[in-house]
């Protein structure tokens, strides 16, 4: 019974420290293009388009094996485009967003990605053009504070440190919040490029 005891205390051991040689804890920062839109059902909603904005931030990644996690702070230019009655309406929307990814390491250092994401909006702004007269409106208090998405993607962690994303974030809540408002669901598309700053284990 001992001898039973003593071989599966070594073999957890074993395990243990096999698994902690090949973990890696990494801080580093990323930063790229968004192209995001509105999902509407509102009666315009055919004409909305892709606004381009940017989102950078930090991240850390803690991987053991072939899985790695990776909660991120991100600061995302969000919002959409839409010609309405004659007017073009541009909605930029800032956000601080909260990924937390699962990522399931293939061959080579690429991965796919998959998780939720938090964001926290922290600006909202409306600018509509009408035969080149142009007002900006702040309507941050029309949407609501919080967002939640599904963030699904693809990403390869290059030698010396660099990352390639390109992730599909597919927002899950409505974000308006005023009754004359169309629910609208925030969808994003990001590439980013992103570099270890700090890297601990293999």
């Amino acid at each position: 019974m001992k001898t039973k005891l003593s071989l599966l205390i070594v073999t957890i051991c074993l395990a243990a420290s096999h698994a902690y040689s090949q973990a890696e804890f990494a801080i580093g920062i990323k930063a790229g293009p968004n192209f995001a839109s509105l999902d509407t059902k509102a009666s315009a909603g055919e004409n909305y388009k892709s606004r381009t904005g940017f989102h950078g931030g930090a991240f850390a990644l803690i991987k053991l094996s072939k899985i790695g996690i990776q909660p991120e702070i991100i600061f995302s230019q969000q919002g959409s485009k839409v010609e309405f009655n004659g007017a073009d309406i541009e909605s930029n929307y800032n956000y601080m967003n909260v990924p937390i990814i699962l990522k399931l390491y293939t061959i080579a250092g690429i991965n796919i990605q998959a998780g939720p994401q938090f964001g926290f909006i922290t600006k909202a702004e409306e600018t509509f053009d009408y035969n080149g007269d142009t007002t900006t409106e702040d309507i941050k208090n029309q949407l609501k504070g919080s967002d939640i998405s599904l963030g699904l993607g693809l990403g390869w962690d290059l030698p010396f440190g660099l990352t390639i994303d390109g992730r599909y974030n597919l927002g899950l809540s409505k974000i308006n919040d005023a009754p004359d408002r169309p629910e609208a669901k925030n969808q994003v598309w990001q590439f980013s490029v992103g570099y270890k700053l700090f890297k601990f284990g293999n």
